[in-house]
């Protein structure tokens, strides 16, 4: 792609952060923290840590509680975030687990109605069978948010640009409602689909920046780890103490992994940028597709606000396709390219039907509700070549609709 396609992608957008890539190269990676000087830092896999006396220990005990490892990756995940801490976890759910086990029976949780089925499914079937008060709201209605706090709310998730119905919630608008209703209310962003590249919810208002770092922040499809960065003393505090009570850990060696695909998030994500947007303008024009939803695109109902907040936009499309579930399953066992996969952010190109795979857990009506029809199609576009990417496109969609165009 030439220099004049590139500036088009990012056109109106926000600056890029200061200083992301070295960041994500050097914080936390000093060789002087170790004996060897080691210029990547190593692999710990011990478990446990010889002390010079009781309680006198050189910064670690036991590798639940703490890894050398882990720590080169919290504090680069931290800096990227612009963050003073973060934590990791074994998973995105881990992390959401930890987050919501700060509040207690009878508190109450308001979630962004469209979110990753595994969130609603955590809220609604564990999380509201041990005594939490859970409902979900379209946060993008900032009145609707308003009308949906309660004295007894504690926490208010947001996703953004959601799964699959790519809404954009304003962070900041959504922050500010929910600190002016009661001081004591956590708002958790999950920056799942934007990574810190695009992102910064804690600049925005936000006091909890969360991630399934299996997708981009990772990007290599070979890591299930979870991430949350803070800036408030006291909730990394709590967190931290719950990372260590309840275990939830994640590998030392996937901590190295995902350490190490920190260094290229930032060539990653605008070569996902610049394929996204080339695969969405050819979807929206061609007769075959039914709608794009991509927030890239002037034609998407908040485009100027993911400007307003947002550096640029990850490789997450979602479209219709023409015709019925007999179309869009036509599509997807044609696509040569794309891999039929759950999941997103890697490096290579994956597509997949919410109804039927990532959100067969909401309930029929509420999908319904949200727009997930047979007809629905959310791809992951990836880092191969944007002429291949197209090519496979169009031919997944020459065989579900073979008399058209």
């Amino acid at each position: 792609m030439d220099s004049s396609r590139q500036a088009d992608c990012s056109n109106g957008f926000q600056e890029l952060f200061k200083s992301f890539a070295t960041d994500a190269i050097h914080v936390g990676q000093e060789p002087e923290q170790w004996n060897s000087m080691a210029v990547v830092p190593p692999i710990s896999l011990s478990t446990t840590f010889k002390q010079h006396g009781p309680g006198d220990h050189a910064g670690f005990e036991y590798s639940r509680s703490g890894n050398p490892t882990r720590n080169c990756l919290e504090r680069a995940v931290a800096a990227l975030d612009g963050a003073k801490y973060c934590l990791s976890f074994a998973s995105g759910l881990a992390a959401t687990m930890n987050i919501t086990h700060m509040l207690k029976a009878n508190d109450g949780i308001v979630c962004m109605n469209d979110v990753y089925g595994g969130t609603n499914r955590y809220f609604s079937r564990v999380a509201a069978e041990v005594g939490l008060s859970v409902s979900f709201a379209d946060c993008t209605q900032l009145d609707v948010l308003r009308n949906a706090l309660k004295p007894n709310t504690k926490l208010l998730w947001i996703e953004t640009p959601t799964n699959p119905m790519m809404k954009v919630v304003d962070i900041e608008a959504c922050s500010k409602i929910a600190h002016e209703y009661s001081k004591d209310i956590i708002v958790v962003v999950d920056n799942t689909f934007m990574s810190s590249y695009f992102q910064r919810p804690l600049a925005l208002g936000a006091d909890i920046c969360m991630y399934s770092a299996t997708k981009y922040m990772n990007g290599h499809s070979d890591v299930v780890m979870g991430l949350a960065s803070v800036n408030r003393d006291d909730l990394y505090e709590r967190l931290k103490y719950l990372q260590n009570a309840i275990g939830a850990v994640p590998s030392p060696f996937d901590c190295y992994l995902c350490n190490r695909g920190l260094k290229t998030l930032h060539l990653r994500m605008q070569q996902h940028f610049r394929n996204g947007m080339a695969a969405a303008r050819f979807l929206e024009a061609d007769p075959r597709v039914e709608k794009v939803i991509f927030p890239g695109l002037p034609s998407h109902p908040q485009h100027e606000l993911m400007k307003k907040q947002c550096t640029g936009c990850p490789g997450m499309i979602t479209f219709y396709i023409k015709g019925t579930l007999e179309h869009a399953t036509a599509f997807l066992r044609n696509l040569k390219l794309f891999s039929l996969a759950e999941s997103l952010g890697g490096y290579e190109s994956l597509a997949e039907h919410p109804a039927i795979m990532t959100h067969a857990s909401v309930p029929e009506g509420d999908r319904a509700l949200l727009g997930i029809s047979d007809t629905l199609i959310r791809l992951s576009v990836g880092l191969e070549d944007e002429e291949d990417i197209i090519r496979d496109l169009d031919y997944a969609l020459s065989k579900a609709h073979p008399q058209a165009k």
